[in-house]
């Protein structure tokens, strides 16, 4: 069984795995904020865990780079795509722990990404998950330690609570611009949000309202991070980051997976980028990236 490592800070309390790196349990008080799972289950629905070196889907499970085509492990069989990246199901390795009772605490953990037919490249990978009195930070770096150029792409899988039934969600999401997508989720078109069912500027109830998209063009508070809030029966729940290092944020309301939550995850790039190139990364050797997200109660 996966090591697992618990932080509180105040009314915070976190618990997080080496199995994928996950975010296992995040609650306030008595509330669950996130959707967690059995500590030695499967993980569901990706339920916390870090998508890279690509978030969401690689169409067909094929993608050219560098003058190559590279083809990847087929993990959405019923559309024949790869999904979420090669990492949410890996072991990572805790390097750095602390954990300061009711105070804070903070666990780094890490795990290399290795050269395969599919993704021949070698990208070092840490993550350090941060709990304070206000919320959970996450912080993802990665490094390029080969000695060719690597696509990359990243984000986190949450599925936040704020109740027993989406359809009871007020949910706000400070978006323009959202990617429609064909019948197998494949993106089709960039749309105005106005006039479609899928403008959340304005926090309203989500209600029978299917979404599976992703979302760009984001509205930053004058503190520039970017919002997204959920609230129910439960309480909110908020998702905070910089849109200038993640300027794409997936929600899904898990309509048709008898799942708990409605997943919010910021992403570096839409889906498919690694066909369409559309806010891909490149690492060049050496080099380094990093993002941040925050989790916390409202």
């Amino acid at each position: 069984m996966s090591r697992q490592f618990t932080l509180r800070s105040g009314a915070m309390y976190a618990e997080i795995t080496e199995r994928a790196a996950a975010l296992r349990v995040l609650r306030h008080g008595e509330r669950d904020l996130v959707t967690s799972w059995p500590e030695d289950g499967p993980i569901p629905c990706y339920s916390g865990t870090l998508l890279a070196p690509w978030p969401n889907r690689v169409a067909g499970a094929s993608y050219a780079f560098g003058g190559e085509t590279y083809r990847l492990p087929v993990n959405e069989e019923n559309r024949g795509h790869a999904l979420h990246g090669l990492v949410a199901e890996a072991d990572w390795r805790a390097v750095e722990w602390l954990a300061v009772e009711d105070e804070h605490g903070f666990v780094r953990l890490a795990h290399t990404i290795t050269p395969s037919p599919g993704y021949p490249f070698t990208v070092a990978l840490q993550v350090t998950y941060s709990l304070t009195p206000d919320g959970l930070a996450t912080t993802l770096t990665a490094e390029n330690l080969g000695d060719r150029p690597a696509p990359y792409g990243c984000g986190p899988h949450p599925w936040l609570l704020a109740g027993d039934s989406v359809e009871e969600y007020e949910l706000r999401v400070p978006a323009t611009t959202v990617l429609l997508v064909d019948d197998l989720l494949l993106p089709r078109s960039l749309e105005d949000v106005s006039g479609t069912p899928y403008d959340f500027r304005t926090s309203r109830p989500v209600g029978a309202t299917a979404v599976d998209h992703a979302f760009t063009g984001l509205l930053p508070d004058p503190d520039g991070l970017v919002r997204v809030r959920v609230s129910g029966p439960a309480g909110g729940v908020e998702l905070r980051w910089d849109a200038a290092r993640l300027p794409w944020v997936q929600v899904c309301t898990g309509t048709g997976l008898d799942h708990a939550g409605l997943a919010v995850e910021p992403m570096t790039c839409p889906p498919d980028a690694f066909n369409s190139g559309t806010d891909l990364i490149v690492l060049q050797p050496g080099d380094k990236v990093e993002t941040s997200w925050t989790i916390s109660p409202v």
